[in-house]
């Protein structure tokens, strides 16, 4: 066993902020994928990673002596209905690596298993792994898939599956809910040391200010629009966005039945469990607003003495949204649209193409893309002639050539379409790994694929993925 050199801040905290277990062996791990240049940038050996050893380490059935493996608890609501205790049922913290912690997703059960086996079967690991790199070649803030590997046992679902354990990496898996589940016990204290732990591990300009919490909020906020605003600027829609799925450190997390718009509407859901479109696109905004009221409420007792004082300063930081988000979005559509001097004016002209695209029902991604690549004289599915020239217009002076660079540097050639993910989990489980390893590989540098190139295809009509599920 290599020597991993494992920082273990989390399991400095108090003991009831987690429950220390080891990760339960697996008969007959396998190798899938390693993300070799993650592993680098961690200054861990890919080849070791890869090797028998290092593969019994990512599959949990060997530790470093410098691990202190734990679950976390949390609470949260799951599609508004208040649960006050979740926690980590089928993920094991081993420790952090240069300042990331790695994290063993379907590793067996923990006291928050609620019944479940802890385990993951190949399909969700295969997704999340494929999305979340897909989303740091993107530039949004998300966690991040070290590795994937097989179990050689069989997880019972609607069928008898292969198991997998996907290593994620991230700036920490500290949510909304972790706050949530001891404001629900009123455990002031327990409050007050993750706040300063947070704010010392990703917000430390908060701690010079007059009041931290309120510091910790206002930075939590402004993450949280920038984040979604980085989403919607790519069809992304999340699916499952309870507050035990929302980050204090402003990173995409849990990778359920998240989806890429093919042809764009606003109204757009693709999640089994989502009845009755609480996490359509065009929610989610909201739905931030909203996880972050929660995440305000439990701030309060710190944030001020007085109640109503704490109240009033607290409402005032997410009454802030919506201003925070709508610059963040101008920012993201601004940029697609090659306008490097963005203002309140270009909202309209944003607005006025989603309008027509959601009228055409225009493939998202490649009408963005078509931007940049085709001629002003031919038509693109779901632009209007008069709305391409009054886009024009407004970049002026722009040369052709460095308006083309610009586009296809903002808008991505393929993205994860869901019928290619599909496609690469039924392979997987049948032993094929070839397209999952293509799509994978492509995703490293979406912005590049050449025309013609398989990946970029929008879905025939036989193909079109219509729900999505969590598939734990």
């Amino acid at each position: 066993m290599q020597q991993i050199e494992f920082h273990n801040t989390y399991a400095d905290l108090p003991d009831r902020f987690f429950a220390r277990l080891s990760p339960t062996p697996v008969s007959r791990p396998a190798l899938v994928r390693i993300n070799a240049p993650l592993a680098v940038s961690l200054g861990l050996d890919p080849d070791w990673l890869a090797s028998a050893d290092g593969v019994n380490m990512l599959a949990g059935n060997a530790l470093p002596e410098t691990a202190d493996p734990l679950a976390m608890a949390y609470a949260g609501h799951q599609f508004g209905g208040w649960s006050p205790q979740l926690g980590d049922g089928r993920a094991i913290l081993l420790g952090e690596v240069a300042g990331f912690d790695l994290q063993l997703k379907g590793s067996g059960r923990t006291p928050w298993s609620r019944g479940g086996d802890g385990r993951a079967w190949l399909g969700p690991v295969m997704r999340e792994y494929i999305v979340s790199e897909a989303m740091a070649a993107f530039g949004v803030p998300t966690t991040r898939a070290l590795a994937a590997v097989t179990t050689g046992d069989i997880v019972l679902r609607e069928a008898a599956l292969p198991g997998a354990v996907l290593t994620r990496v991230a700036s920490s898996h500290v949510r909304v809910g972790t706050f949530q589940y001891f404001a629900a016990r009123a455990d002031i204290e327990a409050l007050q040391v993750l706040t300063d732990y947070v704010i010392d591990r990703h917000y430390p300009d908060a701690r010079g200010a007059e009041r931290p919490a309120l510091a910790l909020l206002t930075n939590v906020v402004d993450a949280q629009a920038s984040l979604i605003a980085r989403w919607m600027g790519l069809g992304f829609i999340h699916g499952v966005m309870n507050t035990d799925n929302m980050t204090i450190s402003g990173e995409t997390i849990d990778y359920g039945p998240c989806a890429f718009m093919d042809g764009y509407h606003p109204d757009t859901v693709f999640s089994s469990i989502d009845s009755f479109g609480r996490y359509a696109y065009h929610a989610q905004p909201q739905v931030g607003q909203w996880n972050l009221a929660q995440f305000a409420s439990c701030l309060l007792p710190l944030i001020d003495d007085v109640k109503d004082e704490a109240v009033r300063l607290a409402t005032e930081a997410i009454d802030a949204y919506p201003a925070l988000y709508e610059a963040h979005w101008l920012q993201v559509f601004a940029r697609k649209l090659a306008i490097s001097d963005p203002s309140a004016d270009d909202l309209p002209l944003a607005t006025a193409l989603l309008t027509a695209m959601a009228e055409q029902k225009a493939d998202f991604t490649q009408t963005f893309r078509a931007l940049g690549e085709v001629a002003d004289d031919v038509p693109i599915a779901g632009v209007p002639q008069d709305w391409r020239n009054a886009w024009l217009d407004r970049l002026g002076t722009l040369e052709v050539k460095e308006r083309q660079n610009l586009l296809r540097a903002a808008n991505p050639a393929i993205i994860p379409r869901n019928h290619r993910v599909e496609e690469a989990i039924a392979a997987g489980v049948e032993g094929d790994y070839s397209v999952f390893h293509a799509l994978t590989e492509a995703l490293q540098t979406p912005f590049d694929a050449p025309e013609g190139h398989p990946f970029r295809d929008a879905p025939e009509p036989d193909e079109v993925v219509q729900q999505t599920f969590c598939g734990t």
